[in-house]
């Protein structure tokens, strides 16, 4: 199983000492923590898109092609690029010039953002249009990707006659599809041979299996070569101690979730909110310990989801640039070689 580095680059103070990063730092440090995460032999780095929030981390392509000039071997990826918001003709032209400076490093995970109904608002859409401009958007862009002297329908966008985006890809460029609520993206990634990126920082990993299951049933039904690959994400904290990283995390887990319940129910009215409940959340969207314990969530999740990745989001809620190297480098010290 592969082990990845995720972050979606909120800009929270550390709750020990209110001390906030500011944004040049915060943005230097994701690309120092991508380095980190290679040398400790993660295989991996995904970037979350969010727009007009603390969520500060609004171009991944960007942050992608500063992390390929200082890494050679980490896959760039997203997690998740908000593809019914944006313009699959620049998607394509963005992440296919990051792919060839990179020499076919880039992949996209993609994701319809329906957690955060306002931003269809930011980019003059109807949040009701979502299902519909993240299925047409994402068929558009994987063809895009891969053909050459593109003719297709009018739709939410205007029809193009014998398009080619420009450059071309350096290779293959996988485009993942990240859901697992609804079953139309279940089935929509099935179709299109892509891998799936559950969203499991929302629930523990036995909700997702009804859809994992419905997934390899639906690849298997549209006879694509090789097997389906899934993925997983988590929040995660490692320390010496399960005891020391159970206290160590609590504050900032705490100060996290409940300004994303906040940021949700401001961008989704009507949204249910989650309270924070430390011993539910350790039970399952979070992978919190020593390494040893580290090791064993991490089995259990891939045994309970047959996982190919698992990406690792450390830094959220304030946690200091240096705690996160840290875990970074003890990850891949302790718990990489084990997997």
């Amino acid at each position: 199983m592969e082990l990845s580095l995720l972050t979606l680059g909120d800009l929270l103070p550390d709750p020990a000492t209110g001390v906030r990063p500011s944004e040049h730092e915060r943005h230097r440090a994701l690309v120092d923590q991508a380095v980190a995460a290679e040398a400790a032999g993660f295989t991996s780095v995904h970037l979350g898109e969010h727009h007009g929030s603390d969520y500060h981390l609004s171009s991944p392509p960007v942050v992608l092609a500063a992390i390929a000039e200082r890494t050679s071997r980490l896959t760039l990826s997203t997690g998740v690029a908000l593809v019914a918001n944006l313009d699959p003709v620049r998607m394509a032209e963005d992440y296919a010039t990051v792919d060839v400076l990179s020499g076919g490093r880039v992949e996209i995970v993609v994701g319809r953002g329906s957690f955060f109904a306002r931003t269809f608002d930011f980019f003059g859409q109807d949040p009701a249009d979502s299902a519909a401009l993240f299925d047409e958007h994402l068929r558009l862009l994987v063809r895009l990707l891969r053909e050459e002297n593109l003719t297709t329908e009018a739709g939410h966008r205007p029809a193009l006659e014998r398009f080619t985006s420009r450059p071309r890809p350096h290779g293959p460029l996988p485009v993942w599809v990240g859901g697992g609520s609804s079953t139309t993206t279940i089935d929509l990634a099935a179709e299109l041979g892509s891998p799936l990126m559950l969203p499991s920082v929302f629930a523990p990993p036995a909700a997702f299996v009804p859809m994992v299951e419905r997934y390899r049933e639906q690849w298997d039904h549209h006879g694509h070569p090789g097997p389906p690959v899934v993925g997983a994400c988590c929040h995660t904290h490692v320390a010496a101690t399960t005891e020391a990283a159970r206290a160590r995390f609590e504050p900032t887990y705490g100060q996290y979730w409940n300004w994303v319940q906040e940021l949700v129910t401001d961008y989704t009215p009507g949204a249910p909110w989650m309270p924070f409940d430390f011993e539910t959340l350790l039970a399952g969207p979070a992978v919190v310990g020593s390494p040893a314990q580290v090791v064993d969530t991490i089995g259990r999740w891939r045994e309970t989801l047959g996982l190919d990745r698992l990406a690792c989001m450390f830094d959220l809620g304030g946690v200091p640039a240096p705690t996160v190297l840290e875990m970074i480098e003890t990850m891949g010290a302790e718990v990489v070689p084990q997997l």
